[in-house]
């Protein structure tokens, strides 16, 4: 029976298969970006994104996310938005002071049953960023879409990256700060598609 579950829980992940990508439209020139300072990343988790708590293989909400105590999960991915984004804007020291405007579209992390025991997964995240001047509230670029996906670490390979440290927050964060560098021209262009099974 528990073999008969395994393989329909499969089936039904197969059917989520595709193509994944980390992307935008259009990155901001070095010589442009390296102008700003950026003293705030305001996230913005819009009221109608749903939640849930299943622990399910795909389950159907804007925001899944187990990496945390339960708690507000709404609060606790725009801080790991925040923080991601943050970290990759760092090291921008210009004499223009700018705030990066973020409306989280998704974040959608795996499950616990999803990590333990499926092929493959996806952590999916993306978002709308625009970049505002903080003296004069004018914006400096076109709002843009991000697509952060991430290939999610699942069975033995996620336990043993649990038991280094590298959980899915570490991942993720990390992932958004070197997305962030590439898209503001100081880092490594992560822009790519890859395939995998998500939701």
């Amino acid at each position: 029976m528990r073999l008969k579950i395994l393989t329909m829980c499969l089936v039904m992940l197969a059917g989520c298969s595709g193509s994944w990508q980390t992307d935008y439209e259009t990155g901001i020139e070095a010589s442009v970006s390296q102008g700003w300072n950026v003293t705030e990343v305001a996230v913005w988790v819009p009221s109608e994104l749903t939640t849930t708590e299943d622990n399910s293989y795909a389950p159907n909400a804007d925001i899944v996310w187990h990496g945390d105590p339960f708690g507000d999960r709404k609060q606790q991915v725009a801080a790991i938005v925040q923080n991601g984004i943050a970290l990759g804007a760092r090291s921008l020291r210009g004499s223009r002071p700018v705030k990066l405007d973020v409306t989280l579209q998704e974040f959608h992390a795996v499950t616990p049953v999803t990590r333990a025991r499926a092929p493959s997964a996806v952590h999916n995240i993306s978002y709308a960023i625009q970049v505002i001047d903080v003296r004069t509230g004018e914006p400096l670029t076109e709002t843009q879409i991000i697509r952060a996906d991430l290939e999610a670490l699942v069975g033995d390979q996620a336990f043993e990256a649990i038991a280094v440290g590298e959980t899915q927050k570490v991942r993720i964060t990390r992932h958004l700060e070197a997305v962030t560098q590439g898209w503001l021209g100081i880092g490594q262009d992560m822009r790519r598609r890859f395939s995998s099974v998500g939701r």
